[in-house]
């Protein structure tokens, strides 16, 4: 654990010392596209990003080489190689998207021959355990189109969500998060040495998000672009691909003592592949709907538009702050939801203990709609959003409506969509901006030298 958690630390280090020399870049090679319709901030921001994660996934990968424990890995296995010849190719890809643009199906084929790389190299579903069935052998041609669907799924699914700061990289460190638990127990609790790969993915993996977290939040001061969302995609679905197709479910059986003990330990992996979507849930859904909802109007599968789940929380009434936290603890519940239920899949408070947070979470995503409006007399008690009233100086001024601007974790055009596009941006250094104010002192006349 000692060398995961030094893995960890150095790569989000890496990563973290980087985003600010990447963002100077950036700024000078004009990679700050202009605000399109769908974006939701407001003022152009350096992309990127993803050449930082790639480097602290390099550094990651570089130092478990050398480690006492973890550069076992790389003498039982080839996939950290498939794992880094993949990335390099999608992080690629990536940097020309951001940069000039590519096209919607050019990127679906650098996809799929960046699968194609790793298939090659090893890493590739080998065999399926199915309930009642057992474990179905797949032929090559099977393994490959199945790897190949499920990188390039997962890949779109992280990048379909990456609409608002810090709403990707912080989804991805959670489910990694996830995913590192249950692999962990599966190379130490059952001795499974085939599930060492996908254990040092996922804190690579967290190490990345993490890194990259601090310069992403809101209000973000670079963006990962293409080349992170699609590089920590690829990256969590190599995991989900090490640890499903390539485990083999009779090392189980044999540590578990009994047919029953082993069926409960291996919940997750019965089902092909059900771990790895659980912990990609949200963004798996925001990628089936928005499929649906833009074949359904007529458009194609890849046309950009503002209908995501987040773009729907902004509707409602949550501010930005807000949006990301709730699509955070969804995220959370239902990925280490499935982590507890594999744990002990026949305990009753686990699935009650669920079903009591998933209440929660409906009630925190409505409130917006229920939001209580304090009364006059007590005003002065209840923070700024629950006020119905003005400020005391704005019927002297003329009746001025209280600003939504006075509460801090309250965004413009929270209540009016249209307001945001009508208010102005105000002054200052902001953490999207490239360059802050020139000066803050008075603008000077300039004096003529003429007479």
């Amino acid at each position: 654990m000692r060398e995961y958690l030094l893995t960890l630390c150095v790569t989000a280090a890496v990563t973290y010392l980087l985003t600010g020399p990447v963002r100077k870049f950036a700024i000078a090679a004009g990679a700050m596209p202009e605000i399109r319709a769908r974006d939701v901030h407001r003022e152009p921001t350096p992309r990127l990003g993803g050449i930082a994660m790639f480097g602290g996934l390099c550094a990651g990968l570089l130092v478990a080489a050398h480690l006492t424990n973890l550069k076992n890995v790389y003498e039982i296995s080839n996939e950290p190689r498939a794992l880094l010849s993949g990335a390099g190719l999608i992080w690629l890809l990536g940097v020309l998207d951001d940069k000039w643009g590519v096209d919607a199906l050019v990127k679906l084929g650098g996809q799929m021959i960046a699968a194609g790389v790793m298939v090659l190299q090893g890493l590739t579903i080998l065999w399926i355990p199915v309930p009642g069935v057992g474990t179905v052998s797949l032929t090559p041609m099977q393994g490959t189109l199945l790897t190949v669907a499920l990188v390039v799924i997962t890949i779109n699914a992280v990048n379909f969500v990456d609409g608002l700061d810090g709403l990707a990289s912080g989804m991805v460190c959670i489910a990694a998060t996830a995913f590192f638990m249950y692999a962990y127990r599966m190379w130490f609790g059952y001795g499974v040495e085939a599930a060492a790969p996908a254990t040092l993915f996922a804190v690579i993996l967290m190490g990345m998000c993490l890194g990259f977290l601090p310069h992403n939040m809101h209000p973000a001061r670079i963006f990962m672009g293409d080349s992170g969302s699609m590089l920590i995609g690829l990256v969590m679905a190599a995991g989900a691909i090490s640890i499903t197709g390539q485990v083999d479910p009779d090392l189980l059986n044999s540590s578990a003592g009994s047919e029953r003990a082993a069926v409960h330990a291996m919940v997750p992996v019965y089902i092909p592949l059900l771990l790895p979507l659980t912990v990609l849930a949200v963004p798996v859904a925001d990628l089936v709907l928005a499929i649906v909802r833009r074949t359904w109007n007529g458009q194609s599968p890849f046309a950009a538009d503002r209908g995501h789940l987040h773009h729907r929380l902004l509707e409602i009434g949550h501010s930005h702050s807000r949006a990301v936290l709730i699509m955070y603890f969804w995220s959370a519940l239902i990925a280490f939801g499935a982590v507890a239920y594999s744990v002990n899949s026949a305990s009753v408070w686990v699935v009650l203990t669920i079903a009591v947070l998933s209440g929660v979470g409906l009630v925190l995503l409505l409130l917006p709609r229920f939001t209580p409006h304090a009364p006059r007399w007590a005003e002065q008690v209840f923070p700024p959003r629950y006020r119905r009233g003005r400020r005391r100086g704005a019927h002297a001024a003329g009746g001025a409506p209280y600003e939504a601007a006075a509460d801090p974790e309250r965004t413009a055009g929270e209540d009016d969509p249209q307001e945001a596009d009508r208010e102005s941006v105000p002054a200052g250094f902001h953490g999207a901006t490239a360059v802050g104010d020139r000066s803050r002192l008075p603008q000077r006349r300039r004096i003529s030298t003429h007479r």
